[in-house]
């Protein structure tokens, strides 16, 4: 019996760049393009920059093969995790620059990153709950006056974040966002123990003096606020979901165990754990017990902060904390996606994702063209921990920071703790805002977008003789397509075949490359 194919036109056979223009004669027809009937569609991306996300497609072989790389696979054997998606962070510094592309451009740059039909279909992002470090102005919260009567949305967020998400939800009406404060209001935080941010042996030590912190950066929440921040973000999420902004999930705080950000609280383990038992119900009476809350939002190693180790599991050691806590989040600035194991192993009910990454020029020199090193240790090796390690771990989707900062990496908030050194995941020239340059983190979030939809269940599978250095995942999504994500790290390159008893999947994965495929069974 014949297989079911995909129908892919033409047309779509690739995507074009954000600045192309097309024209076509007065008063004549375009010709209907002939129907291209393909099995399987593949996208590559190579770390010399020879594909970028290049996009082609080829038919199913004939079952049977003897290949030594044969990869067998079971779609009735599937994991227990759904993948929500993937995607980047929306700053009010990335929509300033949206808005300042014309709308035909912008148009066409947002289609090609959130459409399903037409682009990669990146289908999870990040905000910020009040300001962050690539924020336009002075720091700020959306209640900066005491008293929550005066909560009200920040003009920076009206004007430059609301109509951006308009933008994306027309495009893709099924993103979901997660949010994430930098701090809390100045007028909620007190002291840290001690009076010194830095002192990490004051960050277990529970507060008692809570004389008001005129700061932004460092100082803990005040306990007695604690109903009122509650409040603060049961707020937040019905003002964004009245706008039409679908907030999947909140964490507490970001970087809970950092104090020298542009806008930083320390949140150590035993506070969040106390907090979470009053924000849990407020959500809850509020009508909100959809929206996720997770824990931590920080690095593997905990930021080395002495007694704060597996912080999300000191939590959900505390029966009334682990009743409200939906899960984690997680970025990749200290220690190893292994840290994952554990967290996964002892409480895999939890849900795990993985919130922040950035890259800059920490990494390398960058000088707005493509550069072997740079990309190799980005693209490849981001990709592996940050998406197939975590994916791997339980994790429901990845996001990485942020998605447009210009050449000079802004614009950016000029306080002390803001990343100065930051690249966007796509970079835009302020001389005209219309020629960009895709990065790293742009292509490892379309590889994994492209063949995992929402809802998408990691298959088992078994693979024959394949080289260390080369890593596969496969996943059934939602409409019975098969997703396949493959990294080759190595410098030749790797023939695989998948296998089923109707018919195989052959395809050569270049050296130094990510590869997408997808098809219909």
């Amino acid at each position: 019996m014949k297989v079911s194919k995909l129908f892919l036109t033409a047309g779509l056979a690739c995507l074009c760049a954000c600045n192309c223009t097309t024209s076509k004669p007065e008063n004549t027809q375009t010709p209907v393009e002939p129907e291209v009937v393909k099995d399987v569609a593949a996208y590559v991306t190579t770390s010399d920059s020879r594909f970028q996300f290049e996009k082609s497609y080829f038919d199913f072989g004939k079952t049977g093969s003897m290949s030594p790389y044969l990869i067998t696979y079971d779609k009735t054997a599937l994991a227990a995790e759904p993948v929500d998606g993937f995607g980047l962070a929306v700053t009010t510094s990335t929509a300033y620059n949206l808005l300042k592309m014309s709308q035909e451009d912008r148009t066409a740059f947002l289609t090609e990153t959130f459409s399903r039909e037409k682009g990669a279909g990146m289908s999870l992002i990040r905000v910020s709950i009040g300001a962050s470090d690539f924020c336009l102005a002075d720091n700020y919260t959306w209640c900066d006056t005491p008293g929550l009567e005066n909560f009200a949305v920040h003009a920076e967020d009206r004007n430059n974040l609301f109509p951006i998400l308009k933008e994306i939800y027309a495009i893709n009406p099924d993103v979901k966002i997660i949010g994430s404060p930098w701090s809390c209001p100045q007028w909620m935080k007190c002291n840290m123990p001690g009076g010194n941010n830095w002192d990490v042996s004051k960050f277990n030590v529970p507060v008692t003096d809570e004389t008001t912190y005129n700061s932004w950066t460092g100082g803990r929440l005040k306990p007695s606020c604690y109903d009122e921040y509650a409040e603060y973000f049961v707020k937040w999420i019905q003002t964004m979901e009245a706008e039409g902004f679908d907030i999947h999930a909140i964490t507490m705080q970001n970087e809970p165990l950092n104090p020298g950000n542009s806008m930083s609280l320390v949140m150590p383990w035993q506070d969040q754990k106390e907090f979470v038992k009053v924000l849990g119900p407020a959500m809850d009476k509020a009508g909100l017990a959809d929206v996720e809350i997770l824990l931590f939002d920080h690095n593997f190693d905990y930021d080395g902060k002495e007694g704060q180790d597996n912080y999300p599991l000191n939590i959900y050691a505390d029966p009334e904390a682990y009743k409200w806590a939906d899960g984690s989040a997680w970025h990749n600035y200290g220690g190893s996606v292994t840290e994952l194991d554990e967290v996964y192993k002892t409480n895999p009910e939890k849900k795990i994702y993985f919130t922040e990454a950035s890259i800059g020029e920490w990494i390398g020199g960058w000088d707005g063209r493509w550069n072997f090193n740079f990309l190799s240790n980005c693209l490849l090796n981001d990709y592996s921990t940050m998406f197939l390690g975590v994916l791997s771990r339980g994790g429901r989707g990845s996001v990485l920071w942020n998605l447009m900062l210009d050449e000079k990496r802004g614009p950016y908030s000029r306080h002390d703790g803001s990343c100065k050194t930051c690249y966007g995941a796509v970079t835009i020239n302020s001389a005209d805002y219309k020629a960009i340059v895709k990065n790293s983190h742009w292509f490892n979030c379309a590889h994994a977008s492209v063949a995992l939809k929402p809802g998408a269940r990691r298959m088992q599978h078994k693979a024959f003789a394949l080289p260390s250095g080369f890593e596969v995942q496969m996943y059934l999504n939602p409409d019975n397509t098969i997703g396949v994500l493959m990294c080759n790290k190595n410098s030749s390159s790797q023939q695989v075949v998948f296998s089923n008893d109707k018919f195989t999947v052959k395809y050569n994965v270049p050296a130094n490359s990510l590869v997408s495929l997808l098809w219909q069974e």
